[in-house]
This record gives structure tokens, C-alpha cells and sequence, in this order.
């Protein structure tokens, strides 16, 4: 079991139904919380912090292309796969988050795409518990890592489409210490509405037409999206007890405290003012490494309690 309770990122219905209220938040927040400043403040916990690897391991059937997709993001997170004197880059994205380190005095991580680790043959079977992710994310290398689990659209995980999109966490304290992991889900056939909005019409709320995904994949690259989420807030929130916003126990962090924001003016229904490929039609804001394009979301800033895009 984990030692603290998974931040989870809710589905996009669910956001759609209170986004924008007061408390920005994806969750009601109990009246003590709502007394507190509606800020994400640093706990004075551990932080991620040096080299560390993002392992990938791939749950089910995916395809080479699609692999890619995901693996291009995140070697995008560092300097080296985008160009940081750039706005619209993977890079410059990160590096708003990188700001939450200067607010605690400790020096940023380094993100480097690590080991790829496939389970084609879907060995836990393809319905799984919260168990069987942590589970599955203790594969990879611990010391210095982030494992992600990404499972295909044909597995069903608990809690996925009707609370979550994805989720992340930690195991428990021993000797050899604790690792943080993340768990993606790929809602193509199950919930794209839910989980790959603006890619798909949402179940629910303005019935305006999707966006063109940038690497054309509405289920890959609304897991981008989720994805950088979850990195935004594992590294800043890892064990529960670093920069977040609203209770413990169901946290507002760094990328999860903007709900549908991609770019600036966006509001339910609209992502915001994004580019456009001219080529494709898609939309998108970041530019990544080997001439990808991705769609991420908006940072909060806690300097200015508001939610900041690439623009």
C-alpha cells in the first residue's frame, strides 16, 4: 500500500461541473479548508530533487508509435529535448514548475527518460486494483526514479472514467527507502470524453467540436496530458507533505489546481487560445523533442494565486 493517500486526477466531467469556482478545485473542500488561503503552499516536506529517471512501464498493448509519443515527451522535460530560450517548448513548461523549488530553497530535479519496461502479455490480467498498479510501478528501478505505469486502453482500472484519469503516490518507508510513482490510463475506447477532453467532446457541458490532437492519438495525447499533470505534481507533492492546496487527503497541486487551462482565456467548454499547426489542424502548445507537439496544462502560480500558460 502506499504510505500516503494517491493524488488522483479526476476525470474531466467532473472537473467541467466545478471548475472556476472560488477554490479552483476538482474537489469540494470542507469548510476548514475553504477558511484556509486559496493558494498551493509549500508543507515543508521532501521533494524530488537531482537525477532522476522517469521509467516507463507499458501495461498492456501499445504500439511503437505510440510508445514514442511518450517517451519524446519526456525526454522533452529537459533541457537538452527543447529549447529553454523558447516560450512555447516542453522545456519552458517545466520550468514553471521548477519554480515551485525556488519558493522551498532546493534545487530542482533533472528528469531523464530511464528504462522501458513492456508487459505485453498483461500478466496482472486486464482488470486491476489500486494494488495491482503499485504493484506493477515497483518493476522499475527505485533509487533516484519515477515509475510510470501506462496501461492500454483495453484495461479497466479501478476507479478509471468514473473518478480518475490517472493518480500517483508512493511506497511505503523501509531501509532502502521510498519511491514515487504515477499511473496513466489510456481512455481511447473507455472514456475519452471524460479523460482525453478537449481531444473528444466531453460527456457533459458544451457540446463544442474537439480539437485535432497534435500526434494524431486522442488516447496517447490525452495521456500526455494527464502524464504531465501527474509529473507536476509528483515531483512537488511526492509523499504528501510538499506544495499543495486544500486537504491532504485530496490535494490541489501544481498542474491539478488549473483544471482545464491550456492557454490564456480559457474558461468551461474552452481550452484557451492555442496554436494551430497549419499543416494538420491540431492544436497545441508545446513544441517537443523530434519535432513533436504536445498539449499541456496550465501551472499554478502561487505568487499570483492564478493559473499560468504558455502564452
Amino acid at each position: 500500500m502506499p504510505s500516503f493517500k494517491h493524488s488522483s486526477l479526476p476525470c474531466f466531467f467532473i472537473l467541467f461541473a466545478i471548475l472556476f469556482r472560488a477554490s479552483l478545485g476538482t474537489r469540494k473542500l470542507t469548510e476548514s479548508a475553504e477558511k484556509q488561503p486559496l493558494t498551493v503552499t509549500y508543507h515543508k516536506g521532501a521533494l524530488l530533487s537531482g537525477a532522476i529517471s522517469v521509467n516507463l512501464i507499458w501495461y498492456g498493448n501499445f504500439t511503437a508509435s505510440q510508445r514514442a509519443i511518450v517517451s519524446d515527451f519526456v525526454a522533452s522535460l529537459s533541457s537538452a529535448g527543447g529549447d529553454r530560450g523558447r516560450l512555447h517548448t516542453v522545456s519552458a513548461w517545466w520550468a514553471m514548475v521548477e519554480a515551485y523549488y525556488y519558493k522551498s530553497k532546493t534545487a530542482p530535479p533533472q528528469l531523464t527518460l530511464g528504462d522501458q519496461i513492456l508487459d505485453e502479455g498483461y500478466s496482472l490480467g486486464k482488470s486491476l486494483k489500486s494494488a495491482d498498479l503499485a504493484a506493477l510501478a515497483g518493476r522499475g528501478r527505485r533509487r533516484q526514479a519515477v515509475n510510470v505505469v501506462l496501461t492500454a486502453d483495453d484495461v479497466a482500472v479501478e476507479g478509471f472514467c468514473m473518478s480518475r484519469c490517472g493518480t500517483h503516490g508512493s511506497s511505503p518507508l523501509s531501509k532502502s527507502g521510498r519511491f514515487a510513482y504515477i499511473w496513466v490510463g489510456d481512455s481511447a475506447v473507455q472514456c475519452p470524453g471524460q479523460c482525453a477532453w478537449p481531444f473528444h467532446q466531453p460527456v457533459y457541458g458544451p457540446q463544442v467540436p474537439p480539437l485535432v490532437a497534435p500526434n494524431n492519438d486522442v488516447g496517447v495525447d490525452g495521456m500526455i496530458i494527464n502524464l504531465a499533470s501527474l509529473i507536476a505534481g509528483t515531483v512537488t507533492n511526492p509523499f504528501g507533505s510538499g506544495f499543495f492546496m486544500g486537504p491532504a487527503q485530496a490535494p490541489l497541486e501544481a498542474a491539478s489546481a488549473c483544471p482545464g487551462v491550456y492557454g490564456k482565456g480559457a474558461y468551461p467548454g474552452y481550452a484557451g487560445a492555442l496554436l494551430v499547426d497549419p499543416a494538420t489542424g491540431a492544436s497545441y502548445n508545446a513544441d517537443g523533442a523530434h519535432g513533436r507537439k504536445y498539449l499541456l496544462p496550465a501551472i499554478f502560480d502561487p505568487s499570483t494565486a492564478s493559473c499560468s500558460t504558455l502564452d
